[in-house]
C-alpha cells in the first residue's frame, strides 16, 4: 500500500481544524484513539502539508484526570464562533456530570453549527442528545448504553448493532475501538480509501471495519460462552466450506448430536447450526468488503453451496443482499 493517495485531495482545503472535546473522567482511548489516527495522518501519508490541525480541548482546568486514571493536558474552548471543520466529543464515565452543564451544552450547539460535521465516540452521543443535535437522527453508542440512550432521548433513533452511524453531518460510534473506525472513516471521506487503508495499516490494525459491521463479531459472540467449543470453532473457521451438518460437528466434538445440540444452546445461546451460518456470514462479509471475487465464488468458498443461499442468510443477518453490502462496504 503507497504512503499518499492515489489521488491526493486539494492541499489548499489544509490544514483542517479537529478539536476532540475531553471532560473529567472521559475514556483514554475516546481521546487518544482519534487523535492517534489523525496524527498518523499528518505523519504517514505524504501529501504537501499535513492535513489536520488536531487538538484536545475541555471546560475548566487546564488538566483533567481520564477515567483511567491519566492526566491529560487540555487547550481551553476556543470561542464557539471560529471555524472548524470537525468537532469530536469523547465519552466515559463522567459523560453523566457533563451532561448536566448548561454552559457546554450551549457551547456545543454554537460549536456544531459552526462545523462541517460533528462526530461522538461511545457515550459521547448523550452530549450530543442533550444539546438536541440527534432529535430525528439515527445514532449509535456503546452496546451497555443503547437502551438508556433511546429512554432518555426518545426522538433519538438508537441503532444498537453498528459500530458507527452516519445521518447527514453527524457521526457517531459504538465503545472505545470504535472511536478508532470511526476516524479512520471521516479521513477516508476527506482523503480516499487507500489513505484510511494506509493508516489502519501502520496502526496494526486487524481489520479496516466498516460502520454496517456488528459492535460484536459472531466469533466473540460464541466466546461468551467460554472455551468449552473454542476448538470446534477454530475447526469450523477453517472449513467453512467443508461438511458443518450436525453430524459432522458432532463427531468432530465426539459427542451425540442430541448432546452437542442442548450443551451448545446452552453455552452460546443458539443451535450449531445458527453459529455455522454466523460464522460464514461473517467471513463472507470480509470477503465482499475485502475483495473482488465475484459473489458466487465467495458463496462457495464460505460454505453456502449457491448465492441464493447466500443471499437469504444475508438478509436474515445483515439486512441487506451480499451485492448491497458490497456496493456500501466494498473497497
Amino acid at each position: 500500500m503507497p504512503n499518499s493517495p492515489r489521488f491526493p485531495p486539494r492541499t489548499r482545503d489544509f490544514p483542517r481544524r479537529v478539536d476532540i472535546l475531553a471532560f473529567p473522567a472521559c475514556q483514554l482511548l475516546d481521546v487518544a484513539g482519534p487523535l492517534q489516527v489523525l496524527a498518523t495522518a499528518n505523519e504517514r501519508l505524504g501529501l504537501p502539508l499535513e492535513p489536520y490541525a488536531p487538538r484536545v480541548i475541555g471546560a475548566g482546568e487546564p488538566f483533567l484526570t481520564a477515567s483511567a486514571g491519566l492526566r491529560l493536558a487540555v487547550e481551553p474552548l476556543p470561542d464557539a464562533d471560529e471555524d472548524l471543520d470537525t468537532l469530536v466529543i469523547a465519552g466515559g464515565p463522567g459523560i453523566v456530570q457533563a451532561c448536566t452543564d448548561p454552559a457546554l451544552l450551549d457551547w456545543i450547539r454554537v460549536r456544531a453549527s459552526r462545523a462541517r460535521r460533528v462526530a461522538s465516540v461511545c457515550t459521547g452521543a448523550f452530549l450530543l442528545a442533550a444539546a438536541g443535535l440527534l432529535d430525528g437522527r439515527r445514532a449509535a453508542t456503546h452496546w451497555a448504553h443503547c437502551q438508556r440512550l433511546a429512554a432518555e432521548h426518545p426522538r433519538v433513533r438508537v441503532e444498537p448493532n453498528p459500530i458507527f452511524v452516519r445521518d447527514g453531518p453527524i457521526w457517531t460510534s459504538a465503545g472505545v475501538t470504535a472511536g478508532i473506525d470511526l476516524t479512520l472513516a471521516l479521513v477516508e471521506e476527506d482523503l480516499g480509501h487507500g489513505a484510511a487503508l494506509a493508516i489502519a495499516r501502520h496502526l496494526v490494525m486487524f481489520l479496516k471495519r466498516p460502520g454496517g459491521q456488528a459492535q460484536f463479531s459472531t466469533a466473540l459472540a460464541l466466546q461468551a460462552g467460554g472455551d468449552r467449543f473454542a476448538a470446534l470453532h477454530a475447526w469450523i473457521g477453517d472449513n467453512l466450506g467443508g461438511d458443518l451438518s450436525l453430524p459432522a460437528l458432532a463427531e468432530r466434538a465426539g459427542m451425540s448430536e442430541r448432546s452437542l445440540s442442548r450443551r451448545y444452546r446452552e453455552a452460546t445461546g443458539m443451535t450449531p447450526a445458527k453459529g455455522v451460518e454466523g460464522l460464514r456470514v461473517e467471513a463472507a462479509r470480509r470477503a465482499l468488503s475485502e475483495t473482488s471475487w465475484p459473489v458466487k465464488r465467495i458463496a462457495r468458498r464460505c460454505g453456502f453451496g449457491s448465492e441464493e443461499t447466500m443471499r437469504r442468510s444475508f438478509l436474515r443477518h445483515v439486512h441487506a443482499t451480499p451485492q448491497e453490502y458490497r456496493a456500501r462496504f466494498g473497497a
